[in-house]
């Protein structure tokens, strides 16, 4: 099953996260799918690709409680209705 996921990166106590689609078997800082956006909790700044996003979703992905909090925040599903 694919996921849409956070991956971890950056220094200690610095962390940033780049939101990915991955196989949900694979380990968190394993080899992507597809890269689909970026999340700095620290500063909340979010940037996504969503034509990229919508479409994973579409064939089917699933995300993680965080990444679909983020993507709510960014009215994601809404775009997806229509």
């Amino acid at each position: 099953m694919i996921k849409l996921r956070l991956k971890r990166y950056g220094k200690k106590r610095a962390v940033s996260y780049r939101i990915v689609a991955m196989n949900s078997r694979d380990r968190r800082d394993g080899r992507p799918l597809e890269e689909l956006g970026f999340y700095n909790p620290r500063t909340d700044e979010t940037r996504l690709n969503l034509p990229a996003i919508i479409k994973r979703l579409q064939e089917g992905a699933q995300p993680t409680d965080t990444v679909r909090s983020i993507l709510t925040k960014a009215q994601v599903f809404e775009q997806l209705k229509a």
